[in-house]
């Protein structure tokens, strides 16, 4: 399992490689940020999921947005997608977007494909240093989907992290099978770099210390900041 994982992550983070490497970083981090606005946007519609994004974003220590998760499996399992990490201040500022990617494997009994838009909410300093210093592995997972069309609610906890994230997705398309395991979330440097334009710009040096900005993501800080 840990090669099919490795390899759909290194497929998935070399993708950009086919295209010139700056002109495509940049475009697909601009696309992440535009798409991960219209991700929370999306949520914020769905009267099941609403509520529960006021209660907690609000009180989050960051949030992850993933508008593209792409999951499907014919007895071998895999997903992936790209997504941005944004941190929440003490006055309610939230930082500009790092970016992440998520890429798994799993075993099983399973049929179908299904394409999810995803938010993680970070509630602890624990779950968020554990996403700054290690690869995050989320093992437990709750998932419903209703019709080719429906809207699933997915709520997972971190093996690593116990509760200290709450998770909400809207899926289209129905997966069946168990719960995947061993997700990874990890960072994807080279975007960061074209991004911001600078080698020095690591996910803790955005969103912890503020030493890069972008105004591009303006939009999408401001979409964070009104969910109250």
């Amino acid at each position: 399992m840990k090669s099919i994982a490795t390899v759909f992550l290194a497929l998935l983070f070399n993708a950009s490689l086919l295209a010139p490497p700056a002109v495509a970083a940049y475009s697909e981090g601009q696309e992440l940020v535009d798409k991960a606005v219209i991700t929370v946007q999306k949520l914020m519609d769905q009267p099941d999921i609403a509520p529960h994004l006021r209660k907690y974003v609000s009180k989050a220590k960051g949030v992850m947005i993933f508008p593209n998760l792409l999951k499907a499996g014919f007895i071998v399992g895999a997903e992936g997608g790209s997504g941005v990490l944004l941190t929440r201040a003490d006055n309610g500022q939230w930082s500009y977007p790092a970016f992440f990617g998520m890429g798994s494997a799993s075993f099983g009994l399973q049929f179908g494909g299904q394409a999810s838009e995803t938010i993680i909410i970070i509630m602890t300093p624990k779950g968020l240093a554990s996403i700054l210093k290690h690869k995050v592995k989320i093992g437990a997972e709750l998932n419903a989907a209703v019709g080719p069309l429906g809207v699933g609610i997915e709520g997972s906890t971190s093996m690593a992290l116990g509760a200290d994230m709450i998770t909400y997705s809207i899926s289209m398309g129905a997966f069946l099978g168990g719960a995947l395991e061993g997700a990874i979330i990890e960072n994807r440097n080279a975007l960061n770099h074209e991004y911001y334009g600078s080698t020095g710009a690591a996910p803790r040096a955005i969103i912890m210390d503020g030493k890069y900005g972008n105004p591009n993501a303006d939009r999408l800080r401001r979409t964070l900041a009104n969910i109250k």
